[in-house]
């Protein structure tokens, strides 16, 4: 198979002076109280600065598929053996030029020659049934282990130096998607622990990670493909999105990435879909989200239209589901729940006098920064659910503190808790929503009933029209037996552009950016 065209680059305005840029803006940095200290003077004049959010909690290849590494990592520092075309859905070869199915339980991939990891030492299939191994191990508790492969059980093999063997249980339809968001690294890396720095075959390596300041990657200069435009990246962050947009104004920065339309990026932004889906995750095995009618009186409860208009400021659209259209397994017949705060009254109401203790407090956890304006939207869903008659706080936390929570095992004696969540299925198939954030035993998952289960599962083993329909029926029995969520809206994101940068976003720039694409403008 061959790999599409690469998109050529978007000129996004007249190429800019980061001096005058800096000396235009200074007044605004000064006066608005944040500090860029650090952000540009290790970037160097070839540099594409990028500030974020949040820093990465890990870059950690075997975790990527987690927001906040992922835009890091993903096809920056590690490559996978193919990668997903958000156009067009499609599969492209990348450290693997061809894969094919020999037996329904057997897969071969001929892999790229001439590849070489950041050490200098050859990529082959040794390192490629490696990775996989210890992705899927669960000892070192992977993130993409839960996310793509939940229980699958497979075996991958070295059959020569550039042919790859690997065998599942099961027949596995859409094993080659899979395994595109196994990150390659070299055999040399840790297999029972988690590491800091990975080593691996993208165009950047990293460079210095100074904790809590800025991250900085190098252009690899015996990267097998087409070598990228920078010769290095930083990556600073940044809490507020004002002072990320302010950087874009003041030269600080190149790219922005997370913005509210109130951040004031002006015609600097670009709206783009990312992607993602937000939504609360109940805690159903804890009183009193263990009734079916509270956790239907919260999805009446929240004015979603009225959350999207006001918080999100239009950046999205009200969702019952946590799949968008165009994955496979969506339902066009899922429609948002209704704002009806009687009706959510009443169900309260009827679930008290039943001696359901809806009394007992209820924490949000939220996270800083895991999309504009995130703590006021956990406070107008307290106030939503307060009035409903629930006894709701909210409790705000940094990224490493909720992961926490995001990921089993879940912090004990945490009471009953709502969990502020995003969800972006990058990889176009229902199987990475419904395995590990629906399933019993799925990594995300914080409860599950045997008949989802079942369905997830048989739905799994199909192909074409059969698994479409499969995975919507799943989604429609969770939404209408199960309400294990309360979902909010499948968004838009906001990213900022120097006038000197050229990028054009996609639906998966929210979780991978890849500074592949980034390119000097005109």
């Amino acid at each position: 198979m061959k790999p599409p065209l690469r998109r050529p680059p978007v000129a996004t305005g007249p190429p800019g002076r980061r001096a005058a840029a800096l000396a235009a803006a200074g007044v605004l940095l000064l006066t608005s109280g944040c500090t860029v200290a650090n952000s540009g003077s290790a970037a160097g004049a070839d540099a594409v600065q990028v500030v974020l959010p949040e820093e990465p909690p890990t870059l950690e290849p075997c975790d990527a598929s987690l927001t906040a590494t992922g835009r890091v990592v993903r096809s920056n520092i590690t490559e996978p053996l193919a990668e997903r075309v958000p156009k067009t859905g499609g599969l492209e070869p990348k450290l693997a030029t061809g894969w094919k199915q020999t037996s329904p339980t057997t897969w071969r991939f001929a892999l790229r020659k001439g590849v070489t990891f950041h050490d200098g030492t050859a990529f082959s299939a040794k390192d490629a049934a490696f990775s996989i191994d210890r992705t899927i191990d669960s000892r070192i508790e992977c993130n993409v282990d839960g996310y793509v492969f939940g229980d699958s059980e497979l075996t991958a093999t070295a059959v020569d130096s550039t042919t790859l063997k690997v065998t599942t249980a099961e027949p596995d339809p859409i094993l080659p998607l899979r395994l595109s968001f196994v990150e390659m690294v070299p055999t040399s890396t840790a297999a029972n622990a988690k590491v800091r720095e990975p080593v691996g075959t993208g165009p950047y390596r990293v460079d210095a990670w100074n904790q809590g300041i800025n991250l900085r990657l190098d252009r690899y200069e015996g990267y097998w493909g087409r070598a990228p435009d920078y010769a290095a990246a930083l990556y600073t962050w940044r809490a507020e999105g004002s002072v990320r947009a302010a950087m874009i104004s003041s030269g600080e920065a190149d790219v922005a990435v997370g913005l509210a339309p109130a951040d004031g990026a002006g015609d600097n932004s670009v709206e783009y879909p990312n992607n993602e889906t937000s939504y609360l995750r109940m805690d159903a095995g804890k009183p009193p989200l263990d009734d079916l009618r509270v956790r239907r009186a919260i999805n009446y409860a929240i004015d979603k239209k009225g959350l999207v208009a006001s918080v999100f400021a239009g950046l999205g659209k009200p969702a019952g589901q946590l799949v968008p259209d165009g994955v496979t397994g969506y339902n066009p017949d899922i429609k948002a729940w209704p704002y009806d705060m009687k009706r959510a009254k009443s169900l309260i109401k009827k679930a008290r006098a039943d001696g359901v203790p809806v009394g007992t407090k209820i924490t949000i956890i939220g996270r800083n920064g895991i999309y504009p304006k995130a703590a006021e939207a956990m406070e107008v869903v307290q106030s939503a659910l307060r009035e409903a008659g629930l006894n709701v706080e909210v409790k705000m936390l940094d990224v490493n503190a909720w992961t926490e929570y995001l990921l089993r095992p879940f912090p004990k004696n945490a009471g009953p808790t709502l969990l502020q969540a995003q969800h972006g299925n990058q990889a176009g198939d229902a199987a990475f929503t419904m395995d590990q954030i629906y399933g019993s035993k799925g990594a995300q998952s914080s409860y599950g009933t045997p008949g989802l289960d079942k369905k997830i599962q048989r739905a799994g083993r199909e192909a074409g029209r059969d698994r479409q329909a499969g995975f919507a029926d799943a989604l429609a029995y969770q939404s209408d037996k199960v309400v294990r969520d309360a979902v909010l809206a499948h968004m838009k994101g906001i990213i900022a552009l120097a006038p000197d940068v050229s990028y054009k976003p996609n639906s998966a720039s929210g979780d991978e950016m890849h500074l592949a694409e980034i390119h000097p403008a005109g």
